[in-house]
């Protein structure tokens, strides 16, 4: 009777340790997964007006779920990686503009110049 009342104590402690143990959280944010979220966003940097109402929600969910540094640097990277194809003109303008055009914080600024390595 001893083994089995062993396991049940070990069980419980594993058990135990899972329930205090934070769970171990692998998200990654692709590229792929940047772009085709804000695929509503290219006719308001095309051709100005007001962004589509998918454009911001798309930068507010975005947002929402970059939530460790991981990730925010890679979707930091992505935007770079689209503002550095904007040749200058008014489509960089815009771009950088959506966030403050969605009511929305974003923690650094859309530029081919931007620092994604700082993006804590």
């Amino acid at each position: 009777m001893a083994a089995p009342r062993g396991a049940a104590l070990v069980l419980a402690m594993v058990l135990a340790a899972m329930l205090v143990a934070p769970p171990a959280t692998v998200h990654a944010i692709s590229c792929s997964t940047v772009y085709s979220t804000l695929m509503p966003c290219p006719q308001y940097v095309q051709q100005g007006g007001s962004p589509a109402r998918g454009c911001c929600t798309g930068i507010q969910n975005l947002l929402a779920e970059a939530n460790n540094s991981p990730d925010r640097r890679t979707i930091c990277g992505c935007l770079k990686n689209v503002a550095n194809g904007a040749s200058g003109g008014p489509y960089i303008t815009r771009a950088a503009a959506l966030p403050s055009k969605c009511n929305v914080a974003l923690p650094y600024k859309i530029s081919p110049s931007v620092d994604c390595n700082s993006i804590h």
